[in-house]
């Protein structure tokens, strides 16, 4: 079953948060475990985000989680959020085409 993760935050420096997160894509290459993220900013709530990354599983996502490469990532982008991170861990059941 796929599995998504929705990260909300606040922060005052989206670039910096950007350039952290470039880094990490370079870094890891192909080995990553997600599958696809997007990065949304709240309209109406200017300096709130929204991550939503998909993974092939929740297996998946647990050993990315779990890599070490990942572990300093997230500290890395934890010290540059004003609030959160907050998490919510989503098993996919339906997809529909709009």
């Amino acid at each position: 079953m796929q599995f998504t993760q929705v990260i909300e935050f606040r922060t005052s420096d989206i670039g910096a948060f950007t350039a952290a997160l470039d880094e990490w894509l370079a870094s890891t290459g192909t080995e990553r475990a997600a599958t696809r993220a997007i990065l949304c900013e709240d309209r109406d709530e200017p300096g709130r985000w929204v991550q939503v990354v998909e993974f092939p599983s929740y297996e998946a996502a647990m050993a990315n989680s779990n890599d070490p490469r990942t572990t300093e990532f997230a500290q890395r982008l934890s010290s540059m959020c004003d609030e959160g991170p907050t998490f919510r861990n989503l098993d996919l059941h339906e997809t529909y085409q709009m």
